[in-house]
């Protein structure tokens, strides 16, 4: 008898750690986990991680071998990233490229990657305000990686001189976030 898996994406809003729940219990007490969002099945699990100051597209799956899968196959996966300044054509072209970040306290080379300056995008208002215009410029970039290092998108847009205040996961394979609200929850198949 084979088990049906259940699937499920969702737009993790900022502040939400990518995990059900903690074993830490100070952690636990200060931090907002993915089981305040939904009543998940047993055995539910996601599909890679956004770190809390990110948001956007995540995927979760009771299935395992289908999440060790996506997590290792290369997939692209797209980013929207505001980032502090009016990103150069210099600077796309550095991303695009591949650059060296810092990864576990050595030097990793990004793999290249597909990488332009984009118009606003139209987004959910984040609750917790970013910065004001009387700050300087930002510009909005679209970044697609087949990888996915530790805050490897915000390394890589620091490296090239415009940090990222802002940071949403828009689209995993051909699994996009479409018009879903943060902490929105829709059952998928897969």
């Amino acid at each position: 008898m084979t088990t049906k898996h259940l699937h499920f994406k969702l737009y993790k809003p900022y502040g939400i750690i990518s995990q059900m729940a903690s074993n830490d219990l100070r952690q636990a007490r200060k931090k907002r986990f993915l089981k305040e969002l939904y009543n998940f099945p047993d055995g539910i699990m996601p599909i890679g991680r956004l770190d809390e100051k990110s948001e956007g597209l995540l995927l979760m799956t009771t299935d395992g071998k289908l999440s060790d899968t996506i997590n290792r196959s290369g997939i692209e996966k797209e980013y929207y990233a505001l980032v502090d300044g009016d990103i150069t054509e210099e600077a796309i072209t550095q991303l695009q490229n591949g650059l060296k970040i810092g990864l576990h306290g050595e030097k990793y080379k990004t793999q290249p990657c597909t990488a332009k300056k984009i118009a606003t995008p139209k987004l959910p208002e984040r609750k917790k305000k970013i910065r004001d215009a009387r700050h300087g410029p930002t510009s909005w970039v679209s970044i697609i990686l087949t990888e996915g290092k530790f805050h490897q998108v915000r390394k890589m847009t620091s490296a090239v001189g415009f940090p990222t205040l802002r940071l949403v996961r828009v689209r995993i394979g051909e699994i996009s976030l479409g018009n879903i609200e943060p902490g929105e929850v829709r059952e998928i198949k897969m």
